[in-house]
């Protein structure tokens, strides 16, 4: 059985999945994130976005310390819904 390596669980990309579209051209977290959606899903990037830009330095040999991430895009912190809904503050 294969092992599949899961890079950016909230949107369920792979490794296999970031390697070959970084092999196509994409060089850039941003590049990988409007084409694969990493990035995107709830946690904006905090827990792919390491992974990713080792991936990038690993495979087109742009060093992880000339790669930045894109804008966070509001929550930029995981909110509950219901601290929404009471028009609470969630750091209350």
């Amino acid at each position: 059985m294969e092992s599949v390596t899961i890079i950016c669980r909230c949107e369920d990309i792979t490794e296999d999945e970031v390697r070959a579209a970084i092999r196509e051209g994409l060089t850039s977290l941003d590049e990988v994130k409007r084409i694969l959606r990493c990035g995107m899903g709830h946690c904006q990037g905090r827990t792919c976005g390491r992974l990713i830009a080792r991936l990038i330095t690993e495979e087109a040999g742009v060093p992880a310390s000339e790669q930045t991430w894109t804008t966070y895009r509001p929550p930029t912190r995981p909110v509950p819904l219901g601290v929404l809904a009471e028009g609470g503050d969630a750091h209350a």
